[in-house]
């Protein structure tokens, strides 16, 4: 596989950022968050460098960089200013990039964006980054479905948290769509960690 992917998640921490630096560190790739809230507190693109072990060259600067850890409408707007969705263009770059959006799909980027309109401009297949815990299912689905009401690309789900086979098969079975990872919490993540995961949680056929 040679196209971008688009990391979104179900809702704000629930692990896009150490889902993107693990297939960044698993496929050799590159890193892009365009839009990053909760700066004062460090960047995302920071911590992808630091756990997979890439340099600056690898991980691309965002096109919007704010520092309240807010929603990215509301903090442009305490910024004086408004997200300029054609604005944030794909870098200049040959090698397949793993994107990573500012919290779920339904995010509100300006007055009337969300984050589904970016991955829609940048047309990269979307992977859903899911809890395992309970109302997980719910939220998954809801994720899906309105990715495919948009008419976006869905490329599959992974699951972060303590295994749960149960809501795994339910969101395979009513959302139709694979899941195609499975993350357990981690102690320490490095590269070598991350990396392992990877070998050993997912299903390595969706990324060939």
């Amino acid at each position: 596989m040679t196209s971008d992917l688009f990391i979104t998640g179900t809702d704000t921490d629930v692990g896009k950022t150490v889902l993107s630096a693990l297939l960044v560190a698993a496929l050799g790739r590159k890193y892009w968050k365009p839009i990053q809230t909760g700066a004062r507190e460090g960047t995302d693109r920071q911590t992808v460098m630091r756990w997979a072990a890439i340099t600056a060259d690898q991980a691309y600067p965002e096109t919007y960089l704010f520092d309240p850890p807010v929603s990215p409408h509301l903090a442009a707007k305490q910024q004086g200013i408004s997200i300029d969705l054609q604005r944030i263009r794909r870098p200049a770059s040959a090698d397949p990039i793993i994107i990573e959006g500012a919290g779920g799909v339904l995010v509100p980027i300006n007055e009337n964006a969300f984050m589904l309109d970016l991955i829609g401009k940048l047309g990269a297949p979307a992977i859903v980054a899911s809890r395992t815990a309970l109302g997980t299912i719910n939220h998954t689905l809801l994720t899906l479905s309105a990715i495919r009401q948009a008419r976006l690309t869905v490329h599959g789900v992974v699951m972060i948290g303590t295994e749960n086979v149960e809501n795994r098969l339910a969101i395979e079975r009513y959302g139709d769509v694979p899941v195609i990872g499975w993350i357990p919490w981690l102690d320490k993540i490095d590269r070598d960690i991350l990396q392992s995961v990877f070998e050993n949680r997912f299903d390595k056929n969706a990324f060939v």
